[in-house]
């Protein structure tokens, strides 16, 4: 996988980030491949879920992952991470636009799952759950989907991700990654908007992230998870 951001709710809301190897020349029928990241969610989860239990303890995680593969883009999620993409909106030919000149457009990529939508609230109730008066499930935790969170498994906690995937174009220029955290003090197009600016001053992913999140944390004062993850596609 080419990104994939993991958030974890613990006491002191520590944040981990995950970058993984390139799979662009692995080549894999995409129906096969959104198979594969569904199979690995469940391994993931089923994994924390034995070591929570062994360790007891009750932690989870949400996620976002991005695997590019050749020009096939599959995104997956559970729980409030999101992915972003950054497209370019100019219509002079067809050639490859340049980010750091171009206007862009912020392309949320994936479906929040929080316990107050209704389709997830059916579902929670269904499994025998409950939404509180203050939308969160069973009235402690605000995500419907989720790695680990054992003591939510039987009542309609699921860490089974939404996956889709897109084709690239060459109007396409960068995926943001980020937690929960990050998104709460920056809006999908604000964080496109930043990022340009950036990758215009440095030409580097590396620090366009790192300012990203650290104005996240210093200046807008974020107090939860605050994790991202950058992919730049060079055309």
């Amino acid at each position: 996988m080419t990104g994939m951001v993991v958030a974890w709710r613990q006491i002191m809301h520590r944040s981990i980030c995950i970058r993984m190897s390139s799979l662009q020349d692995y080549h894999m029928d995409i129906k096969a491949a959104k198979k594969a990241v569904i199979e690995g969610f469940r391994r993931t989860d089923e994994s924390l879920l034995q070591e929570s239990t062994k360790g007891n303890w009750q932690d989870g995680a949400t996620a976002v992952c991005v695997w590019i593969l050749g020009q096939t883009v599959v995104v997956a999620n559970v729980g409030d991470a999101k992915a972003v993409l950054a497209r370019s909106i100019s219509t002079e030919g067809e050639g490859v636009v340049d980010e750091t000149k171009s206007q862009l457009k912020a392309i949320v990529l994936t479906r929040e799952h929080k316990a107050i939508f209704s389709q997830e609230r059916s579902r929670i109730q269904k499994a025998g759950g409950s939404v509180g008066s203050n939308g969160r499930l069973q009235g402690r935790i605000e995500v419907s989907r989720a790695f680990g969170d054992r003591q939510f498994k039987k009542v309609g906690l699921i860490a089974t991700p939404d996956v889709h995937s897109f084709e690239l174009t060459k109007k396409d220029h960068f995926i943001i990654l980020g937690c929960d955290g990050l998104w709460g003090v920056f809006g999908p197009g604000d964080a496109v908007e930043f990022v340009q600016n950036q990758l215009k001053e440095t030409s580097s992913a590396t620090l366009a992230v790192r300012r990203l999140v650290k104005e996240a944390v210093r200046e807008r004062r974020c107090k939860d998870n605050c994790t991202a993850v950058l992919i730049v596609f060079r055309h």
